[in-house]
């Protein structure tokens, strides 16, 4: 039930029944009720207490909040969280779905983050908030005073919208869209294109639609298109397919042109959109260097033709206003071994940032040792054994003890400092590999840095690991089901989610 998100009223079903008996006619199945008021719970219970405790061993964690609408029009709110654990490995947890009654406003998401974050013990972890570019979103960052990080797929989507909506691109996509729709909607014209790939020995895939929330749909629609266009040509100039078509559009050497142009150009944004979506590589780190590859990319040519043009105007104007607080984006680039050589910034660019780094560290450094004296303090039953005095001690009183102590340990952002002369210093790491285990395997050579390391590189670049949940919520809230209770709706989403991780333990 949990697992393959089986509606309760499975064990009610006569073929189950059926199966049961024939495999072990001695086991009694546990009804629907038993099965929804305690089995279910009890298994939430459980894994809810191992994902607490998961937590609780993170030094820093990140959010991820999106929101959706099920069959029944309940407006839900699902939140995701991740870190990295002491052995640098990246997990992450579903939370929450909660219906969030009255109006999404800024300040009631923000309320329930508060909450959440008390009923889950995140309130001292520094959580950072991971959402689109909602208004709402920004704003219940702010009244929950959060470090807030729009999420890159989201960002690309919208600049990818902006180019996709100009004048000629959309001319272009409309002519597409007809050819496309009238093939889905003859039978005769689908059966002769198959015939049409078979002859010219091309892939024998069905031509696709595009969506208007999904600009990556449009992308692959003209990608689509262009790979099956010898076959589409010879099946529209085909007599059986004129002589019951009432209309037919045709595509011009220009247009061709003009759609493979396109797909060119806006091919970068779909694989940037596939790299952000990972979620057990960090990703945070990839969005400053990405970002200005790709407005680097967008800068008009001499030779470009109309069409790009305007796809490059668009998207250099979209993507070069996202992002106004770009120095912790750069920081997590210069903690990331793969991108540390900051070749987007200028020399005095990449010194701000690695100093930047150097000060976050040792202040993290302070806060941590702050913290272990006042565990120490709590702990302590007995006052500390008094020093032995000697003669000398006597005399000198603490004056060279403290001078060899201060000798023998520098100051934190001293040793921050050695270390990130250290770090830049060292071989970049290539572009495939995984950032977490170069950490892993250097973690006693910088120690501070790898503490801060850690507490950046935790936060995921996208909020999809929020949205994948609404197809999961789609497969438990069906129309069979719309009536499902929001509990059970949480826990069936939480479970199916986290049963895995549980498992593992």
């Amino acid at each position: 039930i949990c697992k393959d998100l089986r509606p309760y009223s499975s064990v009610e079903n006569e073929g189950f029944r059926a199966l049961i008996a024939e495999c072990e006619p001695r086991y009694t199945i546990p009804t629907r009720r038993f099965i929804t008021e305690t089995a279910v719970p009890r298994l939430y219970d459980e894994v809810k207490r191992h994902v607490i405790d998961s937590i609780s061993k993170a030094s820093r964690v990140a959010i991820t909040c999106d929101g959706w609408t099920s069959r029944a029009t309940q407006s839900y709110v699902t939140l995701t969280c991740h870190f990295i654990s002491e052995n640098w490995e990246m997990l992450s947890y579903v939370l929450q779905t909660r219906v969030l009654f009255g109006s999404h406003s800024g300040h009631n998401v923000g309320e329930l983050l508060l909450e959440v974050f008390e009923e889950w013990g995140l309130t001292a972890k520094e959580p950072v908030l991971v959402t689109d570019n909602a208004s709402n979103m920004v704003i219940a960052a702010e009244h929950a005073k959060l470090l807030h990080v729009r999420c890159f797929a989201h960002t690309l989507n919208l600049a990818a919208q902006r180019a996709l909506k100009t004048t000629a691109v959309g001319r272009l996509l409309g002519k597409i869209r007809h050819i496309v729709t009238f093939f889905r909607k003859s039978a005769l014209a689908s059966q002769v294109l198959q015939e049409k790939q078979k002859l010219l020995n091309l892939p024998k895939h069905k031509l696709m639609n595009d969506v208007p929330t999904r600009w990556n749909s449009a992308f692959d629609m003209v990608e689509r298109f262009l790979e099956q266009q010898p076959a589409i040509c010879a099946t529209l100039l085909s007599a059986e397919v004129r002589k019951n078509a009432k209309e037919l559009w045709t595509m011009s050497d220009t247009d061709l042109t003009n759609a493979e142009d396109v797909a060119k150009t806006l091919r970068p944004l779909k694989v940037a959109t596939l790299v952000m979506s990972e979620e057990k590589t960090p990703t945070v780190s990839i969005i400053a260097p990405l970002q200005a590859q790709l407005c680097q990319g967008s800068a008009e040519q001499p030779d470009d033709s109309g069409i790009v043009k305007e796809v490059k105007r668009a998207l250099a104007q979209d993507l070069g206003k996202r992002y106004s607080n770009k120095s912790f984006l750069q920081m997590a680039s210069a903690l990331d071994p793969r991108f540390k050589a900051l070749p987007f910034l200028t020399e005095g660019g990449r010194d701000d940032i690695f100093a930047a780094v150097g000060r976050e560290a040792a202040e993290l450094s302070e806060v941590r040792e702050h913290e272990e004296h006042e565990g120490e303090h709590e702990g302590q039953t007995q006052p500390p054994p008094c020093k032995k005095s000697c003669a000398l001690s006597d005399l000198f009183g603490e004056t060279f003890s403290t001078e060899l102590e201060q000798a023998s340990q520098p100051s934190p952002i001293t040793q921050a400092m050695i270390e990130v002369n250290a770090y830049r210093a060292t071989e970049p790491l290539e572009l495939s590999a995984d950032p977490l285990n170069w950490w892993r395997k250097h973690e006693g050579v910088f120690p501070l840095l790898s503490n801060l390391a850690r507490n950046t590189l935790c936060v995921p670049g996208t909020s999809v690991a929020a949205e994948r949940i609404f197809s999961t919520a789609g497969d438990i809230v069906t129309a069979e089901r719309s009536v499902i209770k929001p509990a059970h709706v949480d826990q069936l989403l939480f479970l199916n989610k986290n049963l895995k991780m549980y498992q593992r333990k």
